[in-house]
C-alpha cells in the first residue's frame, strides 16, 4: 500500500444528483479502500434545488471531512468553472474527473492510476471505443450521435485518443490547470477540447477501456440543442487548431 504520496483528488461536479451521490461516494470509498490509494472526494454542487448538498453533508458526516470535501457554489455555472473551482481546493498531485450520475464506475479508477504509473502519462482517459469498453442502456440514436461525434472529431482533428467526449479521466494536476485555462468551450464540447488541447501541447495520453452505463436516475443531459452546439464547437475547434 503506497501511502507516501498525496491523495488522489476526485472532482464530482453535481447538479440534482441526490439519488446518485450516496451510491457513487460509497463506490469510491470501496474501490479506493480496496486498492489502498489515498484519496479525497471534492463535491462541487451548483446550487441544486433537489437538496444534493444536504445529502453531501450527511455523507461527509459518515465518511469524514478529510474524505468528502464540500465546495458548493451559488448557482449553475458550468463544468469548466467547476473544475477550476475544484482544482483550487485539491490537495492531490493527480485529479480524477467523473460524472456523479453513475455512468462512470469507480472500479476503473485503480486501473487509471496503474496505467498512469506505468507510462508516466499526463492524462489517462477512459474509453468506450477500444478494447473491451462499451456503452450500455443507450438507444440507437444516442449511440449514433456519440459514434458520429467521435468519428467527425477523429477525421477533423486527429487527436490520437479514441474517446473524446467521455468525461472520465485522470489528470496530473498542473496539466489539468493548463488545459482548463486554455479551453473556451462549454458543455458537451468541453471534454473534447480538453483532449485536443492536450495533444496540441504535447501531453501524453493513456487510455483505459471502460464500460459506460447510461444515467440511472434523472434525465439525460444530451438534447437536440446540445447536438447543435456540439457541432458548432467542433467546427470552431477545427478552425482554430
Amino acid at each position: 500500500v503506497d501511502t507516501s504520496s498525496r491523495p488522489y483528488s476526485v472532482l464530482l461536479p453535481t447538479y440534482n444528483e441526490r439519488e446518485n451521490l450516496p451510491l457513487i461516494v460509497w463506490l469510491l470509498v470501496k474501490y479506493f479502500g480496496e486498492s489502498g490509494y489515498d484519496y479525497e472526494i471534492i463535491v462541487i454542487d451548483d446550487g441544486s434545488p433537489d437538496g444534493t448538498l444536504q445529502v453531501a453533508q450527511q455523507l461527509q458526516g459518515i465518511y469524514g471531512a478529510h474524505r468528502v470535501l464540500l465546495r458548493p457554489r451559488e448557482k449553475k455555472l458550468g463544468l469548466g468553472t467547476a473544475y477550476i473551482h475544484g482544482i483550487k481546493h485539491a490537495t492531490g498531485n493527480f485529479i480524477i474527473i467523473m460524472d456523479a450520475d453513475l455512468s462512470h464506475h469507480p472500479k476503473f479508477i485503480p486501473e487509471f492510476i496503474q496505467k498512469q504509473k506505468e507510462g508516466g502519462f499526463d492524462v489517462v482517459s477512459g474509453t468506450r471505443y477500444s478494447g473491451n469498453g462499451g456503452v450500455y442502456g443507450w438507444d440507437l440514436r444516442r449511440k449514433l450521435i456519440s459514434r458520429g461525434a467521435n468519428f467527425l472529431t477523429q477525421v477533423l482533428l486527429r487527436p490520437g485518443a479514441s474517446d473524446l467526449t467521455g468525461s472520465f479521466r485522470l489528470y496530473k494536476k498542473e496539466v489539468l490547470e493548463q488545459l482548463v485555462d486554455r479551453c473556451v468551450s462549454k458543455g458537451y464540447v468541453f471534454q473534447m477540447e480538453m483532449i485536443v488541447r492536450a495533444r496540441q501541447l504535447g501531453y501524453s495520453i493513456g487510455e483505459v477501456p471502460i464500460s459506460f452505463v447510461d444515467r440511472v436516475y434523472g434525465e439525460s443531459k444530451l438534447g437536440g440543442n446540445e447536438i447543435v452546439s456540439f457541432l458548432k464547437g467542433l467546427l470552431t475547434l477545427f478552425a482554430t487548431t
